[in-house]
């Protein structure tokens, strides 16, 4: 997404990058990093495609610096995938104003989280980010081409930071198709730390959960399957939904199909009566799952992933904390084809008016949410 963006300050210009300065950007890149570099192909897509703003740094048209934000489209969150300095205009504080610009212009793109990653033996960077406010939040191992770890860091750009809590377990899911189990695996985990997550339980829950077919692929997940086996596993459940209808039945064209999973569903409806699971029929909003996460609870959530990726499919995620502004979930789902890391899927801030808008999915929109309760 190009911004212009444009400011004078001591002769030095800051702009957004055009497909003419592809040249001059690539051989910052060789000069300054010696693995991860960005291949002309990727600052192409970042100038031109990207949902993300590449900014200079430009002095009598001698390009000096950047710095490479990405958006994470339907979030509050913004990321510096990247910033460089020539060495020769380092020490003049190029990069802390190109950090001020991208900051700016992601405060004026409506995001007000920013976070990044650096090497731990960059100090130089670090001491750069503490200065502007960044903490670190993370270490992630073995993160770089040359498995190096990195420290992930986060900058909150309201006025009056908010707490972010960070006590969630992440899992990331290893299918297209099982969202559901792993964000009831991430609940699980967070609720019994003893528990040990794995693709076998994740294809487990899967089975047990699966709704058979959906609109394409491999069947996706519904709430009540998802339910039972929280159950089955000991916990505490809640099941609310908005409607008694069939989940995800109305995408699916084949009559055949349809009658599948009216079948599923009718198996899951009757394993419910003779379960302790509690069912609530009503709709849902950010209000009632913060109640639920007020008392020590987390909720696996299904919304629409349009909002995260333009992609017209249900999809769960679990909520991990609920602020006066902000609504924080993980999502299981990295999209490791457009740039995105863990970064950009945990404790992903969304305001209450837009996690609203997520809520449920397809037309008349089909809500659901899976409550584990704390034993404490």
């Amino acid at each position: 997404m190009q911004m212009a963006v444009k400011q004078q300050t001591d002769s030095i210009t800051f702009r957004a990058a055009t497909l003419a300065d592809v040249d001059a950007l690539l051989a910052i890149e060789n000069i300054c990093f010696d693995s991860d570099q960005l291949s002309r192909r990727s600052f192409k897509w970042m100038i031109n495609k990207a949902n993300a703003l590449l900014l200079v740094a430009e002095q009598q048209q001698n390009i000096m610096g950047y710095v490479l934000l990405l958006y994470a489209r339907g979030t509050s969150l913004g990321r510096i995938y990247s910033l460089a300095v020539l060495p020769e205009y380092r020490n003049q504080k190029i990069a802390r104003a190109l950090m001020r610009e991208a900051e700016q212009a992601a405060l004026t793109a409506g995001r007000s989280f920013i976070r990044l990653e650096v090497r731990p033996d960059n100090v130089g960077a670090i001491k750069l980010y503490e200065s502007l406010g960044y903490h670190q939040f993370e270490i992630v191992s073995d993160y770089y081409e040359d498995h190096a770890n990195a420290l992930r860091m986060m900058k909150v750009l309201q006025p009056q930071p908010e707490e972010l809590h960070q006590q969630v377990f992440h899992y990331t899911q290893s299918t297209d198709f099982t969202c559901g189990p792993a964000s009831l695996m991430m609940a699980m985990k967070t609720l019994q730390p003893v528990m040990h997550l794995d693709r076998g339980l994740e294809l487990q829950l899967w089975r047990e959960a699966t709704t058979i077919f959906m609109t394409s692929g491999h069947g996706g997940c519904s709430a009540q399957g998802l339910a039972l086996a929280a159950w089955r596993r000991y916990f505490k459940t809640t099941l609310i939904t908005n409607s008694a209808e069939v989940p995800f039945v109305n995408g699916v064209r084949s009559e055949d199909k349809k009658a599948v999973m009216e079948c599923v569903h009718q198996d899951f409806m009757q394993q419910l009566e003779t379960s302790e699971v509690e069912q609530q029929m009503r709709q849902i909003d950010v209000n009632l799952l913060r109640d639920y996460l007020n008392q020590g609870a987390l909720a696996v959530v299904l919304i629409s992933s349009y909002r995260l990726n333009q992609n017209k499919s249900p999809h769960w995620v679990v909520l991990v904390s609920i602020s006066d502004t902000f609504v924080y979930f993980h999502d299981p789902d990295i999209d490791w084809d457009d740039d995105k890391t863990l970064t950009d899927s945990f404790y992903v801030p969304v305001t209450h008016k837009e996690f609203n808008r997520m809520l449920g999915y397809g037309k008349p929109r089909y809500q659901a949410a899976v409550i584990l309760h704390s034993t404490k």
